[in-house]
């Protein structure tokens, strides 16, 4: 049992396959897909030059691999009524990773944790509807995490989304 699923508590070891190679199509079809989500399978098979049946058992297999981990749409928050956006660093008590990011997945707003190192231990990007709610999120929810220790707001001024698409690189190695 691997030390993640001790700490989680879960006693049932969680199967995952091995990391298999990706070959050419595989990358194509990861390209398209993280280019255009809702892209049929007809589509995608045409375009990467195999037949449907082998692009579904590609998909199916890159889904089952975990290296397709879902399927999502880009978001413009400003549009979507977020207009306050903001990267938090956090400093947090040794050991207490998996408390804080299942109390930080809980907040409104919260769309990427990432436990790293350096000079905080947390960074966590938030969407809220305004300069107010972001700093009640900090001040009432995040800072009465016992587990946190410090934090630092950084507020983000302008975004550009880097994600496959029509704006941003399709470059998958």
């Amino acid at each position: 049992m691997s030390a993640e699923q001790m700490a989680d508590g879960s006693e049932e070891p969680v199967q995952i396959p091995p990391a298999r190679p990706l070959d050419a199509i595989d990358r194509g079809i990861l390209r398209l897909l993280q280019t255009d989500g809702r892209a049929s399978i007809r589509s995608v098979a045409d375009r990467v030059h195999v037949s449907r049946a082998n692009a579904y058992a590609r998909i199916s297999r890159l889904i089952d691999d975990g290296v397709i981990r879902g399927f999502s749409a880009r978001v413009d928050h400003e549009r979507a009524g977020q207009g306050a956006s903001a990267y938090i660093t956090l400093k947090i008590v040794q050991n207490s990773w998996r408390t804080v990011r299942e109390q930080l997945q809980a907040l409104p707003g919260a769309t990427h944790i990432a436990l790293v190192s350096g000079d905080f231990d947390v960074l966590l990007l938030v969407h809220t509807p305004d300069n107010r709610s972001l700093r009640e999120l900090v001040l009432t929810r995040i800072q009465a995490i016992p587990e946190v220790l410090s934090t630092r707001t950084l507020l983000v001024f302008e975004e550009t989304d880097l994600a496959p698409g029509p704006d941003g690189p399709t470059e998958l190695a």
